[in-house]
C-alpha cells in the first residue's frame, strides 16, 4: 500500500530524516517508533505533503506522490491526524463530522443547499463506528480529550483514506482512554479494510497492536520488522527500550 524509497529531509545543515526505506503491506497495522527528535513527526510530514523531501520517492500503492500536496494525497487515499486535537470546537460533534463528510463529496463550497440536511445517514453511520453516538449534540470543544481524539479519528475517516496515518494517537490519554482507543482502532481497521501507519511513545500499545516496526534514532531508520524482531534488536534495546546488551 505505501512504499518509502530513501526519503530524506534536510533543514540547512540539519538532517532530519536521513536516507529511509520501509514498506506498509495493504490492511496493515504498522507504527514507527523512536525517541524525541528521531524523525517521526517530520517523517509524517513528508508521507503527506506537509514537507518536500531533499531526497527520495513515496509510492501510494505503486503511484509516485512525491511532493504532492496535502489535499491531494487526502484525495489519493491518504487520511491523518496530528498529535494536537484538529477539530472544529465550537461545532458539536455531529457537525463536525458533516462538515467533513460536505468537503470529501466536494460540497464545501456549495451556498445554494442546505447543508444541514446533507450526508445525515453517512454522518450517523461515522458517528456510530467511532463510539461518539451518545454526544452528538455536544460542542466538540466540551468533549474529554480521549473523546476529542475519537472525534479527531472521525474527521480523518470522512475522506474514507485506504491508508490512515496516526500521529501520537494516544498521548496524552488515561490508561482506560488508551485500551478503549486501541480497540476502537484495531475494529475500524478490520471493518473497513484499512492500512494504519502510527507513531507512537507507549510501548505498550506498540507490541500490542502493530504488526510491523520500524524505529528511527537521529533520522535513520535503525530496525524494520516483526514486533519480535525490533524487540531483540540489540541496537533498540540499547538506545530506545533502555535495556543493556
Amino acid at each position: 500500500m505505501l512504499e518509502v524509497r530513501g526519503i530524506g529531509k534536510s533543514f540547512g545543515g540539519f538532517v532530519a530524516v536521513d536516507d529511509v526505506s520501509f514498506e506498509v503491506a495493504e490492511r496493515q497495522i504498522a507504527a514507527v517508533i523512536g525517541p524525541n527528535g528521531a524523525g517521526k513527526s517530520t517523517l509524517f510530514n513528508l508521507l503527506t505533503g506537509h514537507l518536500r523531501p531533499t531526497a527520495g520517492q513515496v509510492l501510494l500503492a505503486g503511484r509516485d506522490i512525491t511532493g504532492t500536496p496535502p489535499y491531494a494525497i487526502c484525495r489519493l487515499g491518504i487520511g491523518r491526524s496530528f498529535q494536537r486535537t484538529n477539530i472544529f470546537p465550537r461545532l458539536t460533534v455531529f457537525e463536525n463530522l458533516q462538515a467533513a463528510l460536505l468537503s470529501h463529496h466536494g460540497r464545501g463550497r456549495d451556498f445554494w443547499s442546505r447543508s444541514e440536511t446533507l450526508y445525515r445517514d453517512e454522518t450517523d453511520a461515522l458517528l456510530g463506528s467511532i463510539g461518539l453516538a451518545q454526544h452528538e449534540d455536544a460542542v466538540a470543544g466540551t468533549l474529554s480529550y480521549g473523546n476529542q481524539k475519537q472525534l479527531e479519528l472521525g474527521l480523518a475517516l470522512a475522506s474514507d483514506p485506504k491508508i490512515l496515518l496516526l500521529d501520537e494517537p494516544t498521548a496524552g490519554m488515561s490508561a482506560s482512554e488508551t485500551h478503549d482507543t486501541i480497540r476502537l482502532l484495531e475494529r475500524i481497521a478490520e471493518a473497513r479494510s484499512l492500512t494504519l501507519l502510527f507513531t507512537e511513545h507507549d510501548m505498550e500499545v506498540v507490541f500490542s497492536i502493530a504488526q510491523k516496526i520500524a524505529v528511527l534514532h537521529q533520522g535513520r531508520l535503525i530496525a524494520d520488522g516483526s514486533p519480535e524482531s525490533v524487540r531483540a534488536n540489540p541496537e533498540v534495546r540499547r538506545i530506545y527500550l533502555g535495556e543493556r546488551t
